[in-house]
């Protein structure tokens, strides 16, 4: 029997967010983009999610430094970038444990993994002390957002083991169990830092487990990081129990990514579609086709009077970019339109 039992209504706002995400993500997965294409996407959203899951938390790093950071290897110098090394390391590999349980033993391999460099004494040790989500506000004054229910090993221990069992046992949408998940990791708290960080880790790694290519088609992190007070404001909303308000903020979230997603690769195509249009030289040996069907470099060099070399570089053109396909091997090869 499980003790952990959210509380929220399905609101007309939840219902039609979770349609229109199942409508938006099915879009995405019959988009007949090439292959290349979606490779760059995967490559931003692994950048963005890495530059935005940290920005959340203060890390000062512009989007630009991450990318030039990230996409150059180069080895991280302090601590702020160390930070966004590791989630985008940790990132990268999240699908190999796609069919592992989430557990204790993943939770803390993904906090450690997360603070090497940064502060290795606390990277994957639950915490054994108080600590509270908070600030100072006007004249000082201490404004405690968060009180995280419970502040000794065991009993955080005890919480996230009744989050795992309720995660691998609920039936309910995909989407509103990583909304509910996202909230409760945050709301137990169960590291000294890192917390939000390693939470949006899970949370991908839910949707992953639910079949949904989070990091490939796109993410969540760059919705939160757009107003990232409200972000915070929406999470704790539920810290009463009530999980409605969160959840609406999720499933808005959700659905604006993949909208994002969508508008991506559409100009994405369209821009690859202007890349590849023949050019006039490329339209004749086109026209060409339309009338010999099959053509050999040597063929193409006769009926155009040119040398064999630029005859090559015409088709070789041409099969790059998709209009033209090449038939057996070696000098007996051919090229038919496609």
């Amino acid at each position: 029997m499980l003790m952990l039992k959210p509380k929220f209504e399905l609101t007309k706002g939840i219902l039609k967010n979770l349609s229109e995400i199942e409508r938006l993500y099915g879009q995405l997965e019959s988009k007949r983009a090439p292959q290349s294409l979606l490779l760059n996407l995967e490559r931003e959203n692994l950048v963005q999610s890495s530059y935005s899951s940290n920005s959340i938390e203060g890390n000062p790093l512009s989007h630009a430094e991450v990318t030039n950071l990230l996409l150059d290897s180069r080895v991280p110098t302090n601590r702020d970038e160390k930070e966004v090394t590791n989630y985008f390391q940790i990132l990268k590999t999240l699908e190999d444990s796609v069919s592992d349980d989430i557990n204790t033993g993943l939770v803390l391999d993904v906090h450690k993994r997360l603070m090497t460099g940064i502060s290795n004494e606390i990277g994957g040790v639950i915490r054994n002390t108080s600590v509270i989500v908070g600030g100072y506000g006007l004249g000082n004054q201490l404004i405690i957002k968060h009180n995280p229910p419970a502040h000794d090993r065991e009993g955080i221990t005890k919480l996230l083991e009744e989050l795992y069992s309720w995660l691998s046992l609920n039936d309910d949408s995909p989407i509103l169990k990583a909304g509910i998940f996202h909230h409760q990791f945050v709301h137990i708290h169960p590291f000294v830092d890192g917390n939000g960080r390693t939470c949006r880790l899970l949370t991908a790694l839910v949707f992953l487990k639910n079949k949904y290519q989070i990091n490939k088609y796109f993410v969540l992190d760059d919705y939160y990081n757009i107003d990232k007070e409200q972000y915070s404001d929406k999470l704790h909303s539920a810290d009463n129990g009530d999980l409605t308000e969160w959840l609406e903020y999720f499933t808005d979230g959700v659905k604006y990514s993949l909208q994002s997603a969508l508008a991506k690769i559409d100009t994405g195509l369209v821009k690859l579609t202007f890349d590849i249009r023949p050019s006039r030289k490329e339209n004749e040996v086109l026209n060409i086709f339309q009338t010999r069907h099959e053509l050999s470099s040597a063929d193409l060099a006769l009926e155009l009077k040119i040398t064999r070399q630029q005859a090559f570089n015409y088709l070789k053109s041409l099969l790059n970019k998709g209009f033209i396909e090449r038939k057996g091997v070696g000098k007996s090869s051919y090229y038919v339109f496609k």
